[in-house]
């Protein structure tokens, strides 16, 4: 296994950093480096720019529109974008249900669907989490009864992330109940805006409505939004959680998250504490292992060889770290890291040290960051896209043996 990149992919990667960091919008790369909130409009904004240059499905072959990258090549990509401080791209278009429509949708639904996803101009949600549904996604309720050439679906889902601005949802229902619960599941696409679909956002602890509740009430969706066969949706269903699982790990994020950790802990004086710096650099050293396990997955793929089959261990590891930084970064800023303070949190956290001083803040904001409320908020990571307890099953009877 050679884990250094070509020349090729080395051009690769400077062509792409020239080019992010000539297009990203400079507001919002200041609000990803600071942890300042990104609007929709932030986050669609990047997307539409990305669309343009084909580039939002990354990872789609060209016979889809995407650019057919390599799967170092994404990777590349993904990290130059994560360092020059771009927003995540909101993965339930692009990086879920298209790799979905692309695999078991008609060419009817790829020519309807995809366009929109590439472009970055509809906004997609996922709906698969049910009150008493989350991790054991077999057991959902949502009803979808066939009455000639449309679906009545009634039912709710939860923990829908940004689901307030969602136009789209796509959705695990039940269809049938005579037959085991994998085996009555069918996957359809939802038009919001329908009559009898209505979403209820969750405030959450930092006052931020991340994640809804979706109801159905009589909703009728065509049968031609129903994605392959009736009652085959759990197929699908695994193959797009293998997309998520992959893609909550987020390694880059986790490199650029542990320098701001870096700054913080300088910043508030605790990086002299050789006990602080200690878990640091465990911190460091994991995101270090966790980088050349992708890489190691990378190689076998550029290789041809048939890559290990980790996505949930990728998962546990990524969230994990994840959950490590947030809860350092919180710790280093001590009893500041509480208040929830709107106007302090759009006045950012870091600011620029110069001369030894902090300056670029309103008022206190160094003191009323919302460390704390990015701890919790990170605390679902090790939950959704499969709790990583059941994670831990999964590799043990896959990849262990």
């Amino acid at each position: 296994m050679d884990l250094a990149f070509t020349p090729e992919e080395e051009q690769f990667r400077q062509q792409v950093r020239t080019w992010v960091r000539a297009h990203l919008p400079a507001d919002i790369a200041h609000k990803v480096h600071h942890a300042l909130r990104l609007s929709r409009d932030d986050q669609q904004r990047w997307a539409k720019i990305l669309g343009q240059k084909g580039w939002l499905g990354f990872g789609w072959p060209t016979q889809f529109g995407g650019p057919g990258w390599s799967a170092i090549q994404k990777h590349l990509f993904e990290e130059e974008c994560a360092l020059a401080g771009a927003p995540r791209i909101v993965p339930f278009g692009p990086v879920m249900v298209a790799p979905v429509i692309m695999a078991f949708g008609t060419p009817e639904q790829q020519q309807r669907f995809l366009p929109g996803i590439a472009s970055g101009e509809v906004w997609w949600s996922q709906g698969y989490s049910e009150p008493g549904s989350g991790s054991d996604l077999a057991s959902v309720k949502c009803r979808a009864e066939l009455c000639g050439d449309h679906y009545l679906v009634n039912g709710q889902k939860t923990w829908t992330t940004l689901g307030q601005y969602g136009e789209w949802i796509f959705c695990l229902v039940r269809t049938a109940t005579d037959c085991k619960p994998q085996a009555g599941i069918s996957f359809l696409l939802i038009d919001m805006k329908s009559p009898g679909v209505s979403v209820r956002p969750i405030v959450l602890l930092d006052g931020e409505p991340e994640v809804n509740e979706v109801f159905f009430d009589n909703v009728k969706v065509p049968v031609n939004n129903l994605i392959g066969e009736e009652n085959k949706g759990w197929t699908y269903a695994k193959h797009l959680l293998s997309h998520e699982r992959t893609n909550i790990a987020d390694v880059n994020r986790s490199k650029r998250e542990l320098e701001r950790l870096k700054r913080i802990a300088k910043i508030e004086g605790v990086w002299d504490d050789l006990r602080f710096r200690d878990q640091i650099a465990l911190l460091e050293v994991d995101v270090v292992a966790l980088e050349m396990l992708v890489l190691r997955v990378l190689s076998a793929e550029k290789s041809g060889k048939n890559s290990l089959d980790i996505a949930g261990l990728l998962k546990i590891r990524g969230s994990e770290i994840q959950q490590r930084y947030a809860e350092l970064m919180m710790l280093a800023a001590g009893p500041f890291a509480l208040p929830l303070i709107h106007e302090a949190m759009d006045a950012g956290w870091q600011g620029d040290l110069v001369d030894g001083r902090l300056v670029g803040f309103v008022g206190d904001a160094l003191h009323c960051a919302p460390l704390a409320s990015s701890y919790f908020n990170l605390r679902k990571t090790t939950i959704y896209g499969g709790s990583n307890e059941v994670q831990r099953n999964i590799v043990a009877q896959t990849v262990l043996g």
